[in-house]
């Protein structure tokens, strides 16, 4: 599999900082942490899915997710403080990296009808999100035994401190963004 860091420090480093004329190597973006957040509203009602969820999570992100757990009690979601409602995991180093290159290169193109992730995704300080509506999209989740299908959200973190430069980052590295359509005057 490629190699993301490598291609990090001999393509792309040189690339962003000839491209927005950095004068100092700390100055050019990289990638801090990947976070993974999978929301398990039913776990309110049926207890097993939290387990099944936490199973998910370990084989997509090869790493033990944190359980979290409601802050407040809502009557009306039958919600007590508390209960569990969602896995997360932070990925850093070797296995942030590996995580991406997964991504990037078999994921993403496993999904129906992919015409590339959405340039709006940016939050405004150089952080990407993307939502993945069913993790059947991992090739290591064996679809057998899939109890529900699950969404998730992906947080990129940089260290860009603006969109423009999040971007470039990315796209270097490889996420297939959508084509802009050509403005006609």
């Amino acid at each position: 599999m490629l190699d993301i860091k490598e291609r990090y420090t001999k393509e792309v480093k040189p690339h962003l900082t000839k491209q927005f004329n950095y004068k100092n190597d700390l100055q050019v973006p990289r990638i801090v942490k990947v976070v993974l957040n999978m929301g398990l509203g039913e776990a309110t009602s049926n207890a097993k899915f939290i387990e099944n969820g936490v199973k998910d999570m370990v084989t997509i992100a090869g790493q033990k997710p944190v359980i979290n757990r409601a802050k407040k009690s809502i009557a009306t979601f039958k919600l007590r403080k508390g209960m569990p409602v969602g896995v997360s995991v932070t990925l850093r180093g070797k296995r942030m990296y590996d995580f991406l290159a997964k991504l990037i290169y078999i994921s993403l193109p496993r999904i129906r009808d992919f015409r590339g992730l959405s340039n709006r995704s940016f939050d405004g300080r150089g952080n990407f999100t993307v939502g993945i509506k069913e993790q059947l999209i991992f090739p290591e989740i064996n679809y057998e035994n899939v109890d529900a299908v699950r969404g998730m959200d992906i947080t990129i973190v940089t260290t860009a401190t603006t969109d423009q430069e999040a971007h470039a980052l990315l796209a270097a590295l490889g996420m297939p963004f959508k084509k802009q359509p050509v403005q006609q005057q």
